[in-house]
């Protein structure tokens, strides 16, 4: 006689899944939250008294092969964050503030210990942006994933006035690159960077250069630039920005720069944390490739016009963030 559990699948290991992170997720809720945790769906206020015509914003990610690091030093707490922080970037940058997040967690065979931890980052960066973590999808599949393997992706909702949406359509020529220094990695370029040291280092190998192992240098959190946008917004008329994540700084930026102009990036005008240096010497991988894969030290890039260039310097600066010129709108 077949049983579920005997195909691979154990639904008590869920139903305890879901009894553990209750109490975890509850936290995160804000009053729009209208629903707990277990309902077929997820419910959540949409009346915005502060908003004359609110426009929802929504983005879906995942966080890639990062995972590959996190399941070979069996540290799962920051996966998590980095999810969130990466889909909050996403629309942030459109000007929005984030409402909440909804995560997919599959595996070959749920394994509560990890599973928990990985939610208790989504809850952490959840409260740290100010979102409400209202809801998620635990699968088995064991003939999908290999053991010990499991994959994440999640779903950011969040809201704008529809005429404070930024889309870069008012950037012009002569305005200002002004990044802002990045974790490192985030969770862009790790399948080249797999290959550039494979076989070369393990996660626990200690590097002198990056002060620490290898794979705590590549676990490296996914920041959040949300606060550093918000205030920007509020100061400053933004023209852009842009979330440095796969493609890199000019292919990032380039998807909102108007038809006609382009960009000029001066590499030489900010620092790149080590780690980017340690895969391209352990890989020989050259300049371009790097520049394509990698955010190199910036994660997010606020456009401006020049005469707001000190002063979106001065508020990024007092986020206890590096702020950098890096080139203009040519």
């Amino acid at each position: 006689m077949a049983t579920y559990k005997e195909a691979g699948v154990d639904i008590s290991t869920g139903e305890e899944f879901v009894r553990r992170i209750k109490p975890i997720v509850r936290e995160t809720f804000s009053p729009h939250v209208l629903s707990d945790i277990g309902h077929f769906g997820a419910f959540f206020d949409a009346h915005f008294p502060d908003y004359t015509h609110p426009v929802l914003v929504s983005s879906v990610d995942g966080v890639g092969t990062k995972l590959r690091v996190a399941v070979a030093m069996q540290k799962y707490d920051t996966i998590g964050q980095d999810l969130v922080n990466h889909c909050v970037n996403d629309i942030a940058v459109c000007g929005a503030k984030p409402l909440y997040f909804l995560d997919y967690y599959a595996a070959a065979k749920l394994d509560l210990n990890a599973a928990v931890e990985v939610v208790k980052g989504f809850a952490k960066a959840c409260s740290e942006n100010g979102c409400s973590l209202i809801g998620g999808e635990t699968a088995e599949m064991p003939t999908i994933y290999d053991e010990g393997d499991f994959d994440v992706a999640g779903m950011i909702v969040g809201v704008v006035e529809k005429d404070k949406i930024i889309t870069g359509a008012g950037i012009q020529k002569g305005d200002v690159l002004v990044g802002m220094a990045s974790s490192g990695l985030h969770t862009n370029g790790y399948s080249l960077m797999r290959t550039a040291l494979l076989g070369k280092y393990h996660v626990d190998s200690y590097v002198k250069e990056l002060e620490q192992t290898v794979g705590d240098a590549l676990l490296t959190i996914h920041k959040s630039y949300y606060s550093t946008i918000r205030l920007l917004i509020e100061h400053l008329d933004v023209r852009g920005f842009s979330h440095i994540t796969g493609g890199g700084i000019v292919g990032n930026t380039m998807r909102i720069i108007p038809k006609g102009l382009s960009i000029s990036v001066n590499w030489n005008t900010w620092q790149q944390q080590p780690i980017f240096q340690f895969i391209q010497n352990a890989g020989s991988v050259p300049d371009e490739e790097m520049r394509s894969a990698f955010n190199l030290g910036i994660g997010c890039i606020a456009i401006v016009a020049p005469k707001d260039v000190d002063r979106a310097m001065a508020i990024i600066f007092g986020q206890n963030e590096k702020p950098y010129v890096i080139g203009e709108v040519v």
